[in-house]
């Protein structure tokens, strides 16, 4: 087969009656190409020239079926897809990896079909394929906003050098909810963060140009509300308000949409009584027609189907009808679309106009990506064997690492810890672990890849180190698919560990969760330390004081006990591959920690959903001392243990010198002054929040609308300036319009959520609608 590359692949059609011949390829050079058709054009031609069922296949994504190292299936289900991907009913593949596999279903689609239409291999590239980076909610830690879009960009280098060409991520549902264990995987609780963590990840995946080799198409998901599952429970319905739905969801999607991504996911849940799927207020009306979105939206994993179960549709039949009216142009793994499509066309019941419409979206993706181009462009056994797990890919993807580290709390200044002459104890089974910091979602990572905390540590050999695991987190199995068993009896190694804190100068315990304690389906009730890893905490403060607690977890926590006893934590996420390393380097202070929380840490369970930007109800406060009439709790401060924001340095900073100007009607400028109090250099993470005092729907008490990287020498000051434009000002009503109001505000800047400084301003610009 003659290779593909620099040539543009031009169908023609030889018809003869009743036959499905396979089409002859005229190859055209690329000298000629200034001829060629714009991508529209070729799009069109190519869909004039497709059956009703070969359009139906585009709309077709099949998960791996069969091992390709073997022979092709004979019988069953396997045998089944098979023949569809043979004859073109398949347009898309999701988790076939690695060159060799995909260059071989890649052949039989471009080779072996009538059409030669290329595949779109598609795979839960999250944080990283091979190598990974830390899990995305650590990554939002950094406010990092071109360190996260370099994480993307080497994740993409990785996976399209072993043939994937479209990533499911960036997910970017808000969530407000611990308890729902796929926070791990988005940007935590704020809109303004999250649109800007959305519009940096798709720009990494996708690049300047989506035709390059090392580029791979996004995806947004999943649209929409599922971050907002109630009482946390994945796949559970989905109830908001207008307002929260326009102000708070739906911004990270239309940033995503605006950074260009190519495709969106739909959400699990429901929407006002209607499964995302099936929603066409929100695929038709916002997506497709609002936002102008000329992508194509893929469903989740079976989302068709399970409208079934729903009770939205009564069968298979009409889940598919539904699905495609709605705006669902790819039916992954639900079998229904390929199953009853082309039938319900037939039948009047769906204008084929709507089948040309996904398929139309999903060919622009497929041409975009250069697949008609060279269909094995993502195929380069020398290529796969150079990029993944190079050393510039470890080396970016500790560099995120150690930028998404968090300094929760340092009493007496216990840290960075001195390099020589210290006894230390670590205890603490995840200190010993290579799998469980690579977190959730890294399927093609391979187990005991990671760099432990011990072995991070090793790297510094002035002190000597003992350990003692303590208690295992989790027992027997851990998988994916699995159910963790969690170890909550067995204290068999309590002794040991206390043992080596007794005459230890200073102990490091690394507790938390396990990678697969988050994620996909891992909600949690209780979101304190698992297990019996409380008790052993309690026990070992009871031999020694002086305790650095490290933490591995992919949600925030409530750590009361911890918070108020331990002097030291430092909440280290599940960083991946280069997790050990990343530790150590903030522990011994070759790195000043600089993360702030993408998400509120709660006091305790009870007060989730908990978040920083909450509304200010009628009764905020306490008329008087021991009045009971406002909203607040009997048994619980309505704080959060750790706002959102929030994050320690071993530097000290000092904010002052609030200044509001006008610059024109349009603009204005927030300057202040930011001193390192500190002979450490650092960098701090300055956050500008505002209030609306009084709108025709109500605001929150603050909302993100800035922030700023400053890094400062010792006992530097700088002056920092952020702009505001008119628009930072506006929300959305009831009805979806943007809407710009005069009035009073405030402005708020400092360290966290919980600020330092405030001016309040009046602003009389004219209303915008």
């Amino acid at each position: 087969m003659k290779s593909f590359k620099h040539y543009y692949i031009i169908f023609i059609l030889c018809f003869f009656s009743c036959s499905e011949q396979k089409q002859e390829l005229t190859l055209i050079s690329e000298e000629d190409k200034s001829n060629s058709y714009s991508i529209n054009n070729k799009v069109e031609e190519l869909l004039s020239k497709m059956t009703l069922e070969e359009k139906v296949g585009q709309m077709n994504q099949y998960n791996g079926f069969w091992d390709l190292t073997g022979p092709a299936p004979a019988e069953g289900d396997a045998a089944r897809k098979y023949e569809h991907l043979r004859k073109g009913y398949v347009g898309s593949m999701l988790n076939v990896r690695g060159v060799e596999d995909v260059r071989k279903v890649q052949k039989i689609a471009v080779e072996e079909t009538r059409l030669g239409i290329p595949l779109i291999i598609g795979f839960d590239v999250i944080h990283g394929y091979e190598t990974l980076s830390p899990i995305p909610l650590a990554e939002a830690a950094s406010w990092d906003l071109e360190a996260i879009k370099k994480s993307a960009s080497v994740a993409a280098e990785e996976a399209s050098a072993a043939g994937i060409n479209w990533t499911f991520a960036p997910m970017v549902d808000i969530s407000r909810d611990a308890r729902w264990g796929r926070v791990m995987e988005g940007a935590g609780e704020d809109p303004y963060l999250g649109s800007k963590i959305a519009e940096a990840r798709v720009k990494g995946f996708q690049g300047e140009n989506l035709s390059d080799y090392n580029t791979i198409a996004a995806c947004a998901k999943h649209f929409a509300g599922y971050g907002f599952s109630e009482a946390g429970r994945d796949y559970n319905t989905v109830d908001v308000g207008t307002s929260t739905l326009y102000n708070t969801i739906f911004p990270p999607f239309q940033a995503a949409q605006d950074a260009g991504v190519r495709t969106f996911m739909n959400s699990f849940n429901e929407l006002n009584g209607v499964p995302a799927t099936g929603n066409e207020f929100l695929q038709r009306d916002i997506l497709k027609d609002k936002w102008n979105f000329d992508g194509f939206m893929v469903s989740d994993w079976g989302s068709i189907a399970e409208m079934i179960a729903h009770g939205h549709a009564k069968d298979g039949k009409q889940a598919a009808e539904i699905a495609v009216k709605a705006g669902s142009d790819m039916d992954m793994e639900s079998y229904l679309y390929v199953e009853e499509l082309a039938e319900l066309v037939r039948e009047g019941k769906v204008d084929e106009k709507l089948i040309d419409d996904a398929v139309r979206r999903i060919l622009r993706v497929k041409f975009e990506l250069g697949l008609f181009e060279d269909p094995y462009k993502y195929c380069n056994e020398e290529r796969e064997k150079t990029t993944l797990g190079n050393p510039e890919i470890h080396q970016a993807v500790l560099d995120m690492a150690l930028k998404s580290v968090v300094l929760l709390k340092n009493d007496k200044n216990l840290l960075p810890l001195r390099k020589n002459n210290l006894n230390i104890a670590v205890i603490g089974a995840l200190a010993d672990d290579k799998t469980s910091p690579l977190g959730s979602w890294r399927i093609a990572a391979k187990d005991e890849t990671a760099i432990s905390v011990l072995e991070g540590l090793a790297q510094y050999s002035g002190n000597n180190i003992t350990y003692a695991k303590g208690a295992d987190v989790s027992i027997g199995e851990t998988s994916f698919a699995k159910e963790l068993t969690i170890n909550t009896t067995d204290k068999s190694g309590f002794g040991e560990a206390k043992s080596i804190a007794k005459n230890a100068d200073v102990v490091i315990m690394v507790l938390g969760e396990h990678g697969f304690q988050s994620g996909e389906a891992r909600s949690r009730t209780d979101i304190g330390l698992p297990g019996v890893q409380q008790e052993l905490l309690e026990e070992v403060y009871g031999i020694n004081k002086n305790i650095i607690l490290v933490l591995n977890n992919g949600r925030p926590l409530a750590i009361p006990w911890a918070a108020e006893h331990i002097p030291a934590i430092v909440e280290a996420w599940q960083l991946g591959t280069q997790s050990g390393n990343a530790i150590a380097k903030v522990l011994y202070g070759d790195y000043n920690p600089s993360g702030k929380l993408p998400m509120s840490f709660p006091r305790n369970v009870g007060q989730i959903p908990i978040y920083y930007n909450y509304k200010n109800t009628g009764r905020p406060s306490n008329p008087e001392p021991g009045v009971v009439f406002w909203s607040h709790y009997i048994d619980q401060s309505n704080t959060p243990l750790y706002p959102f924001g929030h994050g320690l340095s071993y530097s000290e900073f000092e904010y002052s010198d609030l200044n509001v100007d006008e610059v024109s009607d349009n603009e204005i400028n927030v300057s202040f002054k930011l001193r390192n109090k500190s002979n450490v250099k650092g960098k701090e993470v300055a956050q500008l929040y505002i209030r609306d005092l009084y709108a025709s729907v109500t605001r929150p008490v603050k909302e993100l609308k800035g922030f700023e990287i400053v890094e400062l020498d010792s006992f530097e000051e700088k002056e920092v300036v952020i702009k505001l434009s008119k628009s930072d000002f506006g929300f959305y009503n009831n009805v979806g319009e943007f809407i710009i109001e005069p009035g009073e505000f405030i402005i708020f800047v400092g360290g966290s959520s919980a600020t330092t400084l405030e001016k309040k301003i009046d602003l009389q610009w004219k209303e915008n609608h």
